[in-house]
């Protein structure tokens, strides 16, 4: 079973072992970070540094001045890793050492976006902001997440690419310094403080027949025994129903649903134009249609019509690997299996080949492997056994 991890640039630039490294590990791909969303990543082996601090969501390459010019929206650049092309210089470094490389590209989700332009984020029903999250309704920053796609996926002697965050983003959101534990907030409240009552996303519960004001003053109810009672389980579609009753679910579920098959469409096509031919196109999905975050919700169906496959979060009990593959199983294109090897992190590297093989069982044909570059070196050396042994 072909075999990849994720890196970022900085992993591998300024380090001349670090591509021999990941060629040892026995993968065949390393999907590696083109634009990425702000973080704080450990560099266990890097001999320069050990932190590096992404700032702000940027892309890790020049991008196209003429693409950009004089639009409100444009990707923003990163100061953190020398170079002016560091996903080039780890692409190339990575390609040398007999690795295909793949892109990685997080779209909708970004701090700094919001912070600058507040009218693109997504507005809860509190008429609270999410910074973090691009409301992909909206014509403009749909137009800039589409062209930020087909730049940062399709980037020279690339083979692929994995699309992260194509779709809507939420409530949820790893945040620094998170304080929002407090209540427990189950699968179907999470959906509903995630639903956008932007000015657009307001017109389109009109267009489905859902009055905006009164949707909003619904969810609102819903969610008051949650914040009184201190939690609220229900889950599933059946969940969101019980909370919103059953028109004003169906009505925020219609509209969400076409918003993100658009979106996903015009993404994938806009890389495929600027691609050239037999380019790889992966998404990060869920196949609950209405999960939000980095592993989108999808319609299994309309996804794999769409793009080459997907890339499935597999790291936890087998329940759990069995509901994200078994809606996937039997149909056609890449189901790749993400499995955290960082310890630390939640990974589970010492039981990667058991858990691989239950998911090759299960339908996967691909794994991947979240996260290379931050993993510990027994992290590491308990992947490299697994894949030996795997084959």
């Amino acid at each position: 079973m072909k075999a990849g991890a994720f890196l970022y640039p900085w992993d591998v630039v300024g380090d001349p072992d670090a591509a021999g490294r990941i060629t040892d590990l026995g993968v065949r791909q390393v999907t590696l970070a083109s634009a990425y969303h702000s973080t704080r990543a450990l560099t266990p082996r890097h001999p320069a540094h050990r932190v590096v601090t992404a700032e702000h969501a940027a892309v890790l390459y020049p991008p196209d001045p003429d693409r950009w010019a004089g639009r409100t929206l444009a990707p923003y650049r990163q100061s953190w890793t020398p170079g002016d092309d560091p996903y080039g210089e780890a692409a190339e470094a990575l390609a040398a050492a007999g690795l295909e490389v793949h892109s990685w590209v997080v779209l909708a989700h970004s701090s700094r976006l919001g912070a600058e332009h507040p009218d693109t984020s997504v507005v809860n029903a509190y008429g609270d902001r999410y910074p973090w999250a691009p409301c992909i309704a909206r014509p403009e920053v749909r137009a800039y997440l589409v062209d930020l796609a087909a730049e940062a996926a399709a980037r020279p002697g690339t083979r692929g690419t994995e699309l992260e965050s194509c779709g809507w983003y939420g409530f949820a959101h790893l945040h620094a310094h998170d304080k929002v534990a407090g209540v427990c907030l189950g699968d179907a409240a999470q959906y509903l403080m995630s639903l956008c009552f932007c000015a657009v996303c307001r017109e389109g519960y009109g267009d489905v027949g859902a009055d905006p004001e009164a949707l909003s003053a619904a969810v609102r109810r819903a969610l008051e025994p949650a914040w009184s009672g201190g939690g609220s389980p229900e889950s599933g579609r059946d969940g969101i129903a019980e909370l919103l009753g059953p028109t004003y679910a169906d009505a925020t579920l219609r509209w969400r649903g076409r918003v993100a098959r658009a979106f996903q469409e015009a993404a994938v096509a806009a890389v495929r134009a600027a691609a050239p031919p037999g380019f790889q196109v992966l998404l990060h999905a869920d196949p609950v249609s209405y999960r939000t975050g980095a592993n989108v919700g999808v319609e299994p169906d309309h996804i794999l019509a769409l793009a080459d496959g997907v890339v499935l979060p597999c790291t936890g009990s087998d329940a759990q690997r069995e509901a994200v593959l078994g809606p996937f199983a039997r149909r056609g294109g890449v189901r790749a299996a993400n499995f955290g090897v960082v310890t630390g992190m939640g990974g589970s590297p010492r039981t990667l080949e058991r858990d691989a093989a239950h998911a090759a069982a299960l339908g996967a044909d691909q794994l991947r492997l979240y996260h290379a570059g931050l993993a510990s070196g027994p992290d590491l050396e308990a992947v490299a056994a697994a894949l030996s042994r795997l084959g």
